[in-house]
């Protein structure tokens, strides 16, 4: 295994992650040690924090341009603010956001860093030239946004439909409940374990997605095929468990 050690950044906000928990599932499956960390935005300086409040992204349909935030923008990362509940959803460019990450932390051989935050990353996609929230920022570090988990997989169709006919956003929402993942939602543990797989055998292989549905390993559009492949079927598939085999010897 390429990996001889994992570092787990925590997230206080968020204790559905069960940073323990977690430790324990990837411990069952690589022959690597793991330690956990506490939150990674704890501990930097208030030049960092500008740098970070500087990813932010304000419209969606052009590429990167480093804003210049203001005094109110940096106190809120001084504080490292829970902002994921907000009406008005922050949003900060993923690569960015991982360079600035990648001066913090020290660069040993073999550690895969991840960090998991309640910030929300986003990507911009050249295929259909617009910014996409993502759960995961891969490589290394590797960052989980569990904001990300929650608002980048698509909800059901209808819900969409529902929304553009008037009815409160609450009722909706109570007419959908259990189809969507919500804040603070006990299935986020489990989701966050195929994320952190995903982010392994990234790091192991190059490859970070299966186009199975059937494997953990599948990046998921929409919440339905994410509930079926990390809560339904919670398997890998035959060429990557075969994969994950070959790893631990």
């Amino acid at each position: 295994m390429k990996i001889s050690k994992i570092i787990l950044y925590d997230e206080p906000t968020v204790p559905e992650i069960q940073i323990e928990n977690t430790k324990r599932f990837i411990k069952s499956i690589f022959p690597t040690e793991i330690e956990i960390k506490r939150n990674f935005f704890e501990t930097i300086d208030e030049n960092t924090c500008e740098k970070i409040a500087s990813t932010r992204i304000f419209d969606l349909k052009k590429q990167y341009k480093k804003h210049i935030p203001n005094s109110e923008e940096i106190q809120i990362e001084k504080e490292n603010k829970d902002m994921s509940e907000n009406e008005e959803m922050i949003l900060y460019d993923g690569f960015e956001l991982q360079n600035i990450i990648i001066k913090q932390i020290p660069t040993t051989e073999n550690t895969l860093h991840v960090i998991f935050t309640n910030k929300l990353t986003a990507t911009f996609d050249e295929s259909d030239f617009r910014y996409h929230a993502r759960a995961i920022i891969g490589s290394n570090p590797t960052i989980i946004s569990t904001t990300g988990i929650i608002e980048a997989p698509a909800k059901p169709k209808q819900y969409y439909l529902d929304l553009m006919t008037g009815l409160s956003k609450n009722k909706i929402q109570e007419k959908y409940k259990g189809q969507f993942l919500e804040y603070h939602d006990p299935r986020i543990a489990e989701i966050i374990e195929g994320h952190l797989l995903q982010s392994i055998m990234y790091h192991e292989t190059g490859e970070a997605f299966c186009d199975k549905k059937e494997c953990r390993l599948f990046n998921a559009h929409w919440q339905k095929d994410l509930f079926y492949s990390q809560i339904e079927n919670k398997r890998m598939c035959k060429r990557h468990s075969k994969i994950i085999e070959n790893i631990r010897k």
